[in-house]
C-alpha cells in the first residue's frame, strides 16, 4: 500500500553507511576529533512537536552495525512540526498561537504522546508516557550521536535524507496529508484526498437517490391574475405531464403565463390540464418537449409507508431549485386543511407528516423513500404563527411537512388527464367545520337551507341522520369534519366503508356506499 505524507520523521532504515562527504569545516572537524556536538545532540532529543529537551548524549565512536543518525546542519535549528494535542510551538498545529499544556485534549504535562506511545509526563489520552522525547506513531529516530567515523553528512544529504523520511510513514486510505512550510515551520495543514472513487455514491445514498431523481424535477414559475409564484413539480409520464398542487398553478390557469425549468437550466412552456382545488392536485403539460427524454419518477405505494421511515423532499424553496432535504415520516393520515375550513377554496388531506424541510416553493415537489420512489406530493407546512400552505408569503419550515399520499395524487391526475376534471367520493350528508375532539357532526340543515342528508344519497340510505355524530370511518378515528372529508377522499366513489357514530349517546356502526360528485363547488 502506498503511503503519504503524515508528517511523522521516521528513521532511515539501518544499513550500510553512506560514504561521508569529505569535512570542510571547523565544526565537523572538531567531531571528527571527538568533540561533543550539543546542538547535534539536541535537536535529534525533538519530536514532532515540542517537547522536553533531552540532555546531550556523550561522543563515542559507536559500533559499525549502528544506523546512522540525522546530524545537525551549521545553520539555525529546524522548527519543530507540532502533532495532534502536543503543546506545540507558536502557529503550530491547526491554529495560531502557542498550544497550551497537555494539548488540546488538555491531559497531562507537555510532551506527553497523544496515541499512547512513548512521551514525556504524565498519563494523558494515549496512555501513560515515559521520560524521553515522544512519536505520535512511536517511532523513535537513531540514538544520537555522529555519523559512523566521527564524520559529518552534508547539508544535501540531510535534506534528502528528511524529505524521504516526510514521504514515509503513511496511513495510506486517503486519510490525507501533512503539508508542513518548510520556510519557518509556522502552520501545519491537513489536505483531504480528492479520490472521488473512494467516496460512496450508492445509488441507494442519499446523493444517489438526488442525482437520479433530480433531472426529472421542475421548477415551475406561474403569471397571472396581477400574481407571480413559483412552485415545483415532477414527471408523471412520458408524455410531458407534470404532477403538481392545485395551489401552484392556480393563478395561470385561465390564460396566465406558465413555464417549467428542467435541472439542466431547459425551460419549457406549459399549459394546465387539469386541476382539483379540492384534493390541491394539478397536471400541466410541456409544450414543444419533444427534443427531450422524459423519466417518470418511480411511484411507490404509500399505504405501505411506516413512521420512522426515512424521507427525502426535493423542490425550489424560495425560488432555490434543486435543493434536496431529508427526514422521516414523522405521522401518517394527518388531517390537514389548506386553510381554516370555512372557505369554499379549502382543500382537505389525510396527509402524510415529514420532519424534512420543506419550505414555500417546495409545493408539488416530490417526497421520496428511502428506495427514491415518490411517496407523496409535498403540499403544506405548519409555521409557527400557525399558517399553513406553502404559498411565497409564508413562514419558513419548523419541521412539521405535509404531503398528499401518493395513492391518492396518483389516481387524482389519472383522472385529470383522462377527462380534465376532478371526481370526489361522497357520503351526501353535511357535517359541521368548527367541531373539533368529539368527531364530525352532521349538520341540522345543509346548505341553502336544504337537508343536511341528500335523500336517496349514501348516508340516507345508510340510515344516518342530522345530529349523528360521526367518530370513527373504518380504522380512522374521526375528531371534526375536515377528518371526514379528508379520510372519504383517500377512497374511491363505489367503495363500501364502515362508519361509527353516535346518537343519543348509543354507539353503531353502518355500512356505506361512497357516492361521486364532479368536479369542484
Amino acid at each position: 500500500m502506498s503511503t503519504e505524507n503524515e508528517g511523522a520523521a521516521a528513521t532511515p532504515a539501518a544499513g550500510p553507511a553512506p560514504t561521508p562527504p569529505t569535512v570542510q569545516d571547523r565544526e565537523a572537524q572538531q567531531a571528527a576529533a571527538g568533540a561533543p556536538e550539543p546542538e547535534a545532540a539536541d535537536r535529534q532529543g525533538q519530536s514532532m512537536s515540542k517537547s522536553e529537551s533531552t540532555p546531550p548524549a556523550p561522543s563515542a565512536t559507536p559500533e559499525p552495525s549502528a544506523p546512522p543518525s540525522a546530524p545537525a546542519s551549521s545553520g539555525p535549528p529546524t522548527q519543530p512540526l507540532a502533532g495532534f494535542g502536543d503543546a506545540g510551538t507558536p502557529g503550530g498545529g491547526h491554529g495560531q498561537g502557542a498550544q497550551p499544556p497537555g494539548g488540546p485534549w488538555g491531559g497531562g504535562t507537555p510532551g506527553h504522546s497523544p496515541y499512547g506511545g512513548t512521551g514525556a509526563g504524565d498519563a494523558g489520552p494515549g496512555g501513560p508516557g515515559a521520560s524521553g522525547p515522544q512519536y505520535p506513531w512511536g517511532a523513535p529516530p537513531a540514538p544520537p550521536g555522529p555519523p559512523p567515523g566521527g564524520k559529518r553528512v552534508s547539508t544535501g544529504l540531510v535534506t534528502a535524507i528528511l524529505t524521504g523520511a516526510l514521504v514515509a510513514g503513511g496511513i495510506g486510505g486517503g486519510i490525507g496529508q501533512w503539508v508542513a512550510n518548510e520556510e519557518d515551520g509556522s502552520s501545519t495543514t491537513i489536505t483531504s484526498g480528492s479520490d472521488s472513487g473512494a467516496l460512496n455514491r450508492s445509488p441507494k445514498s442519499v446523493a444517489g437517490i438526488a442525482g437520479k431523481t433530480l433531472p426529472s424535477v421542475v421548477t415551475i414559475e406561474t403569471k397571472g391574475g396581477g400574481e407571480q409564484g413559483t412552485g415545483t413539480g415532477f414527471v408523471f409520464d412520458k408524455q410531458g405531464h407534470i404532477l403538481t398542487n392545485n395551489h401552484v398553478v392556480a393563478s395561470a390557469a385561465d390564460g396566465g403565463g406558465l413555464s417549467a425549468t428542467f435541472s439542466d437550466g431547459k425551460k419549457y412552456e406549459a399549459e394546465v390540464i387539469g386541476k382539483a382545488q379540492g384534493y390541491d392536485v394539478a397536471v400541466i403539460k410541456l409544450k414543444n418537449a419533444d427534443d427531450r427524454k422524459l423519466a417518470p419518477l418511480p411511484l411507490g405505494q404509500s399505504n405501505n409507508v411506516k413512521v420512522g421511515d426515512a424521507t427525502i423532499a426535493i423542490g425550489a424553496p424560495f425560488g432555490l431549485s434543486g435543493t434536496v432535504t431529508t427526514g422521516i415520516v414523522s405521522a401518517k393520515n394527518r388531517p390537514v386543511a389548506s386553510s381554516d375550513g370555512q372557505g369554499s377554496n379549502a382543500s382537505y388531506m389525510n396527509a402524510l407528516q415529514t420532519d424534512a424541510s420543506i419550505n414555500p416553493g417546495n409545493s408539488g415537489g416530490p417526497l421520496l423513500n428511502a428506495q427514491g420512489a415518490v411517496i407523496g406530493v409535498n403540499s403544506a407546512i405548519q409555521s409557527a404563527g400557525g399558517d399553513s400552505g406553502l404559498g411565497q408569503g409564508q413562514s419558513g419550515s419548523i419541521g412539521l411537512g405535509f404531503a398528499i399520499p401518493v395513492n391518492q395524487a396518483k389516481r387524482v391526475a389519472t383522472q385529470l388527464i383522462k377527462t380534465g376534471t376532478p371526481v370526489y367520493p361522497v357520503i351526501g350528508a353535511t357535517v359541521t367545520m368548527d367541531q373539533k375532539g368529539g368527531g364530525a357532526v352532521i349538520s341540522d340543515r345543509g346548505e341553502n337551507g336544504q337537508s343536511a342528508v341528500t335523500k336517496d344519497g349514501p348516508a340516507d340510505k345508510a340510515g344516518l341522520k342530522p345530529g349523528d355524530v360521526i367518530t370513527k370511518l373504518d380504522d380512522t378515528t374521526i375528531d371534526s369534519g375536515p377528518t371526514l372529508i379528508g379520510t372519504i377522499w383517500t377512497h374511491k366513489p363505489g367503495e363500501k366503508v364502515e362508519i361509527t357514530y353516535k346518537r343519543d349517546g348509543k354507539e353503531s356502526t353502518t355500512e356505506v356506499t361512497l357516492g361521486s360528485r364532479k368536479g369542484d363547488q
